[in-house]
């Protein structure tokens, strides 16, 4: 089946940047789309941005203009790029897929997600 490992988290300042991946495996011939989540201790896991199977890209808006989802087809993996990071932005992330279409608006939706990585630490500092 598929599985889903992230790297990339660590301890940044705020204002700094961290790039975290997503390496997929065990994909079908199906389309995925994919999304990346954060959770905080205390907090429900939340979507971060999502990815469907034609390409098209959903952010919320606490990290719209601030965080970029990118995806390398020929490795497998999908990138989160963190840029000016804020002390509230502090959460595991973790990356999500689903097997076929998502409508937009269920893309950042935890529900919407069958596989789910082991998740990566994010934390930053003021």
């Amino acid at each position: 089946q598929v599985q889903l490992v992230e790297s990339g988290g660590g301890s940044v300042q705020a204002g700094g940047s961290l790039r975290l991946s997503c390496a997929v495996s065990g994909y079908t011939y199906d389309r995925y789309c994919m999304g990346w989540f954060r959770q905080a201790p205390g907090k429900e896991r939340e979507g971060v941005g999502g990815i469907n199977t034609d390409g098209t890209i959903q952010y919320a808006d606490s990290v719209k203009g601030r965080f970029t989802i990118s995806p390398d087809n020929d490795k497998n993996t999908l990138y989160l790029q963190m840029n000016s990071l804020k002390p509230e932005d502090t959460a595991m992330y973790y990356c999500a897929a689903k097997a076929g279409r998502l409508a937009w608006w269920a893309l950042l939706q935890r529900s919407s997600y069958d596989y789910w990585g082991q998740g990566t630490q994010v934390t930053v500092s003021s």
